[in-house]
Order: C-alpha cells, then sequence, then structure tokens
C-alpha cells in the first residue's frame, strides 16, 4: 500500500476551481488523509492559509475549507504537533483510537481488519514495511480510496469499499473529533471530513 503524505504543493497544485470531480475527490481525501496520519508541519500549515473561498463557492465543503483555513491561521506547528498527540497517541492511547476494529467492535485487531486485508488484497494493495499501525486506520483507508478514485476502477469498486470499510464508522469518528476536549485545529478537520464523506456517500449511493 502507498502511504505517502500529500505535500502542500500537491494539494495546492490539485484543488483548485479547474479541477475535475474525480481530481477533486483524490486530493480531497489525500488532504484528510494526511492530516490524520501526521500533524501538519510549516509547509502544509502555510498551504492551508492560503485558502480562501469567496462567497457561497463550494456550497458547505468550500465553507469548511474556509473554516480550515482560519484555523491554521489560528495555530503552530508545534501547537498543532501537541494536539496531534493528545488525540491520536497520548500516554499508551490518545483521547480518540482512529482504527475501524476499534469503532465496529471495541477492540484493535479484530474481524473488520482481517476483512480489510482480504479486500486489500483483492485490489491489488500491499502494506508497507515502513508502516506499523493496522491496515484499518482512518489515514490509510482514506488513502486507499483516493487511489481507487484515481485509477480505472469503476464507481462499483470505489462504492463497495466504502460501504464496507468507511461508512459503518467513519461517520462516528469524525463526530468524535469534533466533539474530543483536545480538539482545537482538529475540530475544522472533523467538519471538513464530516461533509466530504457525506458527499461521497451520496455520489457513490447506489454504484455498488
Amino acid at each position: 500500500m502507498r502511504n505517502e503524505p500529500l505535500t502542500a504543493n500537491q494539494a495546492k497544485s490539485g484543488i483548485s476551481a479547474e479541477s475535475s470531480q474525480d481530481s477533486e475527490r483524490v486530493l480531497s481525501y489525500r488532504l484528510l488523509a494526511t492530516l490524520l496520519r501526521q500533524p501538519p508541519g510549516d509547509d502544509m500549515l502555510a498551504y492551508l492559509r492560503s485558502l480562501e473561498v469567496t462567497g457561497t463557492e463550494g456550497g458547505e465543503l468550500g465553507v469548511a475549507l474556509q473554516m480550515l483555513g482560519l484555523a491554521a491561521r489560528s495555530t503552530t506547528p508545534a501547537a498543532v504537533d501537541d494536539e496531534f498527540h493528545e488525540l491520536f497517541i497520548g500516554l499508551g492511547r490518545g483521547e480518540l483510537v482512529p482504527y475501524a476494529s476499534w469503532y465496529l467492535t471495541g477492540y484493535l485487531m479484530e474481524q473488520p481488519l482481517a476483512r480489510l486485508r482480504e479486500d486489500l488484497a483483492r485490489l491489488g494493495f500491499a502494506r508497507s514495511e515502513a508502516v506499523k499501525e493496522p491496515e484499518d486506520h482512518v489515514a490509510a483507508l482514506l488513502e486507499v480510496m483516493s487511489f481507487l478514485a484515481e485509477g480505472p476502477e469503476p464507481l462499483s469498486v470505489q462504492a463497495a469499499f466504502h460501504d464496507l470499510h468507511l461508512a459503518p464508522w467513519v461517520g462516528r469518528f469524525f463526530e468524535d473529533l469534533a466533539q474530543a476536549r483536545a480538539a482545537v485545529f482538529y475540530r475544522s478537520v472533523a467538519r471538513l471530513g464530516a461533509l466530504f464523506l457525506e458527499s461521497e456517500r451520496l455520489l457513490l449511493e447506489g454504484s455498488a
């Protein structure tokens, strides 16, 4: 499986008014995956601060992007690094556990992960030796969706993966992230994630 974080330059070149719908979907998935895999550094925060949405451009998603930009202007790399660690790492465990198995069973490394590994193998994804966390981490699943949206797979394949491995729990994850005690910058990430995944649910509905 590829696990390359999205750079600020990639995000800036991919999310634009000229992008096709599929390109916007790919970059939105990768932006969310990058922010949920690791705290944003100087370059990514600078890119997020540059986001500008005027009027009703982009609808609710556009407003969510604008709010993410405002959140980026109100934080620093050190502050968001501390926030990320408190949310997702902590001393032994963070405030949130961003894994499908945890949300669906209350435990890590359970049956949802086994089913996911079967589907990843069938789709041709291989686990990177450099990645230590289980494949059902929310960032890894968002990355897989970005590759499916970018590749030749029809919407039916994308919908099947989304419906089985993301839809049953990712909405609750973003709700928990929005309400987490430690969330400040990541409250805006949660809003963007919830709105984007809902738009994906509507797009993919009936395609599986």
